[in-house]
């Protein structure tokens, strides 16, 4: 199995399952964006640069999406914290995505690429 594929499949529930969800999003939401495995992440490519990317918080065992060019964006609901180029979205596994949200942030980070 890949690495990738190991990423999600690994991880408990109800994360594996938001994880999931947020992969299968993140894919609808550009055609044109490719998942792959870089820096031991799973990535999403757009115009070969990381457009984000998907972790889990330690601490509070949520998962988040990076957004590679969130230093560039103002948005409330992402959070720098101590990073330099990405800003953070988490997301709370035992809620419904925030679709509308993710939408709203990837169309601001989108407009950086053109």
């Amino acid at each position: 199995m890949r690495d990738i594929d190991n990423f999600y499949l690994e991880k408990e529930e109800p994360v594996k399952s938001c994880l999931l969800a947020l992969r299968d999003s993140i894919l609808n939401y550009n055609q044109s964006f490719e998942p792959v495995w870089k820096y031991r992440l799973p990535c999403f490519l757009y115009r070969n640069h990381i457009f984000c990317y998907l972790w889990v918080d330690k601490k509070t065992q949520h998962p988040y999406i990076a957004i590679g060019k969130g230093r560039d964006i103002d948005h409330p609901e992402l959070i720098r914290g101590n990073r330099t180029f990405v800003k953070l979205l988490f997301i709370d596994p035992k809620k419904d995505l925030p679709i509308k949200t993710i939408h709203t942030i990837f169309d601001l980070a989108m407009g950086l690429y053109d």
